[in-house]
């Protein structure tokens, strides 16, 4: 699965395309008050990201045994320190609502999908990020 994200930001436009697999969709996140940069921040962006992949994953392999879910809620938290500092004490918080399984099967469901997210894997692990200037 090849995917990307763009953003293209002067003052008062802020344009953010992703991308997977050739499907692209464009974010709206307006501009700062003061017209340069995005509303919202990186670190808000990157919890939002394991946030949507435990939802997504949940889903996934939920559907996989025919588990009927009605509704997922998945909150992150965590801290930032100085400029330059890598986020700590992330800590997320999953909630499922599915009538028709037990209390045990949600967990097992929910603690396969966390050894599976690829997102949580990427920050777990740590990844190389190779800067290009053009």
């Amino acid at each position: 699965m090849k995917i990307s994200a763009r953003i293209t930001n002067s003052l008062n436009q802020n344009v953010i395309l992703v991308e997977t697999n050739g499907n692209q969709k464009e974010l709206a996140i307006a501009p700062k008050i003061l017209g340069r940069g995005s509303s919202i921040n990186g670190g808000e962006l990157l919890f939002a990201a394991i946030a949507t992949c435990a939802c997504n994953d949940i889903y996934r392999e939920a559907g996989k045994k025919n588990m009927q879910i009605d509704s997922i809620d998945v909150s992150v938290s965590g801290e930032f320190g100085e400029e330059g500092e890598a986020a700590s004490n992330i800590i997320y918080n999953v909630k499922v609502d599915a009538p028709t399984l037990s209390r045990d099967e949600i967990v097992e469901l929910v603690n396969k999908v966390d050894s599976l997210v690829e997102i949580h894997n990427t920050v777990r692990l740590g990844t190389n990020i190779k800067l290009v200037i053009d």
